[in-house]
């Protein structure tokens, strides 16, 4: 995998950075942070964020930490900390020595917590969930003051410390920052710094039985590490007045800056890690590295490249304003990025069996095939070609309809780097299903070249029966059947499933690939490209996953458009 190329092209943040070192904020320093919570695998619309937070650090000549806001025990694990290192590492970033957890700043957080409570800025309140909702009110009409929030700081630090011994049961009180209950900012109206919740956490155990939340972790933790600007998509913009009012409360100098961005979205897909687990959980897909799924881990595994990502998140840019992205513009990066580089191999993903009825029988010869003919320095490879052959079913037709052009009876194709067949007999079971066809090859035509100079309008491909490799091959399509699966907040997800996402054929493939490792990737020829799957291909039973099919059709739409629009200039 090639090295991430720095995308030097100028957007509102490089901006923002640029004048900031030029005015010596930081000394002139840039540190960036990538702070994921471990609840989950990264997803696609994470690469934007973690091409951003490495890439305008390098720029700059600064570093990027690797921080896991670990801070919500019950749904946060070990497994997926090294999912996540796993999926940075393979888009092409590296933290080096700068690897953090939330969960290492427990200490600190608690004791700046204390200087809150200390300083009258902090409160512990005793409202439940469902009355801690309706004081907060709506950003239309000011929040009511809970009864607790005058209560005097030395209580206040006492029921904090009760808390932190495991006094009290989960949810009877909430540490809260004191701010403001009538600001139209609801995150500003008092929002929860502590709560009580025992749980075990994957690193520190039995330790805590209180965690903070997100918005009093994040802010210390990147004031703690020296971060300088703390890059953000455009939801946390609501939360940025919190940000800055704790770090202010508590006196740090030269605070970070949180800068938001536009995240990316793309259509045909859902990008929540939130939604990911309940259909694991129903069945609906075999886990998070699915490769229908839009994680990082998924579309690894079914072949997609980190270069092809990368250049996705280049194009898409870094703006103020979000927008959706044809799922179209990935699957053309994709391509740009395969096309040179996979080797092509020929395979069959629905067989029908051809006999070369004067083709000498319990022979043989191996023919020449090109690796690659975008490659010049990829070389040829030999592929066995014998009397029983098998091609695509769909490259038969009995009856065909006008603009069919392939096989059917008494007409002449060539097979791929082969010879011209002539298709004589079309054998039938006792259903009427075509189960074999009887051929004649012409021996002069060696290399799908007639001496004669005759032509024929199609080329096929094919694999020898004798020597094919049998194998499973997944065909996957998008999950979602819907432009925006989401529609809105209360839909249920498992509505907007293809139900054609996922279909399991058994195919045969040339026996060049028979020792292909798993991850490695191929263009079938004339069928797209294809992957050895990582997780349930074995040397005993090879199993391929299509990556995507050979049309392009957002280069097609991008034609046609550039094409409407020069001639609306004429």
């Amino acid at each position: 995998m090639s090295e991430p190329e720095n995308n030097h092209a100028s957007h509102f943040i490089r901006d923002i950075i640029e004048e900031d070192v030029r005015a010596g904020k930081h000394d002139g320093e840039v540190v960036t942070r990538f702070p994921p919570e471990p609840n989950g695998f990264l997803h696609i619309g994470h690469a934007k964020a973690i091409s951003l937070d490495f890439g305008v650090a390098a720029d700059f000549g600064g570093r990027c930490h690797l921080r896991f806001d670990d801070t919500n025990p019950d749904k946060e694990s070990l497994e997926f900390v090294e999912g996540i290192k796993r999926d940075v590492r393979w888009l092409g970033f590296d933290w080096g020595e700068h690897e953090y957890y939330a969960s290492d700043y427990f200490e600190n957080l608690h004791d700046f917590a204390v200087a809150l409570i200390r300083s009258g800025k902090a409160y512990v309140c005793d409202l439940r969930v469902e009355e801690f909702k309706q004081y907060r009110g709506v950003p239309t009409r000011p929040g009511k003051e809970s009864p607790s929030r005058d209560r005097p700081a030395d209580e206040n630090e006492e029921l904090f410390r009760s808390m932190r011994a495991g006094e009290f049961e989960d949810g009877a009180f909430v540490l809260r920052a004191r701010i403001d209950m009538a600001s139209p900012n609801l995150h500003m109206r008092d929002p929860a710094l502590y709560r009580i919740k025992r749980s075990t956490h994957y690193r520190t155990a039995d330790t805590w039985c209180i965690y903070p939340t997100y918005d009093f972790a994040h802010c210390v933790s990147d004031a703690i590490e020296g971060v300088t600007h703390s890059l953000c998509t455009l939801e946390f913009e609501v939360h940025r007045p919190v940000y800055d009012w704790i770090l202010e409360q508590l006196g740090f100098e030269n605070p970070p800056r949180q800068i938001e961005f536009a995240p990316l979205n793309l259509n045909y897909t859902a990008l929540s890690k939130r939604l990911y687990e309940p259909l694991i959980q129903a069945g609906a897909v075999s886990g998070w590295d699915d490769p229908r799924m839009p994680t990082l881990a998924a579309l690894r595994r079914r072949g997609y490249s980190a270069e092809s990502i990368r250049a996705l998140c280049a194009e898409v840019g870094v703006t103020k304003f979000e927008s959706t992205t044809d799922v179209g513009l990935l699957e053309h990066h994709l391509r740009q990025d395969l096309n040179p580089r996979a080797p092509r191999v020929m395979g069959v993903l629905r067989p029908l069996k051809v006999v070369l009825t004067n083709y000498p029988e319990g022979e043989g010869e191996a023919l020449d095939a090109i690796n690659n003919p975008e490659d010049p320095d990829a070389g040829s490879r030999k592929v066995p070609f014998s009397r029983e052959l098998y091609i695509e079913r769909d490259d038969f037709h009995e009856d065909p309809p006008k603009k069919f052009f392939r096989l059917a009876p008494g007409r002449e194709v060539r097979l791929r780097y082969a010879y011209f067949i002539t298709c004589d007999e079309a054998l039938k079971d006792a259903d009427g299903n075509i189960v074999e066809l009887r051929c004649h090859y012409d021996p002069e035509t060696k290399g799908g070249d007639s001496a004669d100079g005759r032509k024929v309008k199609a080329t096929l491909h094919w694999v020898s029966a004798p020597h094919a490799l049998k194998t499973e091959i997944r065909l996957y399509e998008r999950l979602f059947a819907d432009e925006n699966p989401l529609g809105d907040k209360d839909r249920d997800l498992s509505e907007a499933l293809n139900p054609d996402s996922l279909e399991v054929v058994t195919g045969y493939v040339e026996p060049s690939v028979a020792s292909a490792e798993t991850g490695s990737l191929y263009q079938f020829e004339r069928l797209g490209y294809f992957c050895v799957d990582s997780e349930d291909s074995t040397p005993e039973r090879m199993v391929f996953n299509r990556t995507i099919t050979l049309r392009d059709t957002w280069a097609k739409a991008t034609v046609e458009r550039t094409a409407m629009a020069e001639f609306s200039v004429k």
